[in-house]
């Protein structure tokens, strides 16, 4: 895709958005659920599913607390919560073959260096780092060691932390999501001219992290310039749990899906060019030069005599005043349009 950020391996056929669904903990920590969703997430026309891979006992020091999204949504504990939506590294084998086997490409955000070693022992296709990891240089020098396709979130940062942080990554060239990180994110927070911000500021493919809950915005951050697009899915907005409200279920995502692909289809490619639907119609209703009056065989065209009319296959209309000083050849009546081969100049008589 032309325009911001620069072609990556992110993109796909027909430089559509790549789109992935993020299962996230969607599944409940449920395996058979999480196979469920990534069905669904092919079923809506998706490029790729993502997971996320944590241990709470490596990532939660006892003062670890909950934020607001995830007490309103019920849970009163972060060890807990995390506890309750782990997956095994058998089941994450499980999803990979079966996202494999669906012909999308399978992702796993990592949460500790730890992890980003247990993650090489499988056959993911790209890792992620969230939003808050944007300034932990252990786990991004970490990832950035895999030499795996690498995407980063930016939710929370300023431009100068995203560009200390891309400084940590040397051997990769990673795709970076504009995010907003609250949930649901509401309309005015979006920040999507944010994406040509990034795109012209690091020259990297860049994508839109999306936990708004309208089925337009997808498509709005693709007309922004984003080439990547991720939206969490659920199969119920309204299960217990911290992600589920602000999700899209399965119908809803396969429209979010749709009207993504459709607006990159109406972005086209960054520059201005005819169409070629519109030649007939310029041909057509352009104007060329005319005779305003009936003009005899042998008069020397003056201003009085020539106007414009339609279809636009003559003279063109910048060219009527080099017209002026012609000799006419022959008869041209009123409303006829004037050709070159009408004409003939002073100095040719």
């Amino acid at each position: 895709m032309s325009g911001p950020g620069t072609a990556s391996r992110f993109t796909v056929a027909g430089d559509d958005p790549f789109i992935i669904a993020e299962i996230g903990v969607n599944h409940d920590g449920r395996l058979e659920r999480a196979l469920e969703l990534v069905h669904s997430a092919a079923s809506a026309g998706a490029d790729a599913v993502k997971f996320q891979w944590f241990d709470p006992r490596e990532l939660l020091s006892s003062s670890a607390s909950l934020v607001a999204y995830q007490r309103e949504a019920g849970e009163s504990d972060p060890y807990q919560m995390l506890s309750r939506l782990q997956l095994s590294s058998d089941d994450m084998a499980r999803l990979i073959s079966c996202a494999r086997g669906l012909d999308l490409q399978s992702i796993v955000t990592v949460f500790t260096p730890h992890l980003v070693g247990k993650a090489m022992e499988l056959s993911w296709d790209i890792l992620k780092t969230a939003s808050p990891d944007l300034i932990n240089r252990p786990l991004l020098e970490a990832v950035d060691g895999t030499g795996l396709p690498l995407l980063v979130s930016t939710g929370g940062s300023t431009l100068h932390e995203i560009q200390e942080s891309l400084s940590w990554i040397t051997t990769n060239e990673p795709g970076l999501l504009h995010c907003v990180s609250s949930y649901p994110t509401a309309d005015q927070d979006a920040s999507l001219g944010a994406i040509r911000v990034l795109g012209e500021t690091t020259g990297l493919p860049v994508g839109y992290s999306d936990h708004t809950t309208a089925l337009e915005t997808g498509g709005l951050a693709v007309a922004a310039g984003a080439t990547i697009l991720e939206k969490h899915i659920t199969w119920d907005r309204k299960a217990k749990g911290p992600d589920h409200s602000s999700s899209m279920e399965p119908d809803d995502f396969s429209r979010y899906v749709a009207f993504a692909r459709r607006a990159r289809q109406m972005v086209g490619g960054f520059e201005k060019s005819v169409a070629p639907s519109e030649r007939a119609v310029i041909a057509a209703s352009r104007q060329s030069v005319s005779a305003l009056i009936d003009i005899p065989e042998g008069t020397v065209l003056q201003r009085k005599h020539l106007s414009t009319m339609r279809p636009g296959n003559g003279v063109p209309p910048a060219q009527l005043d080099s017209l002026v000083g012609l000799r006419v050849l022959r008869t041209v009546t009123s409303g006829s349009l004037i050709s070159y081969e009408d004409l003939q100049s002073e100095s040719d008589s």
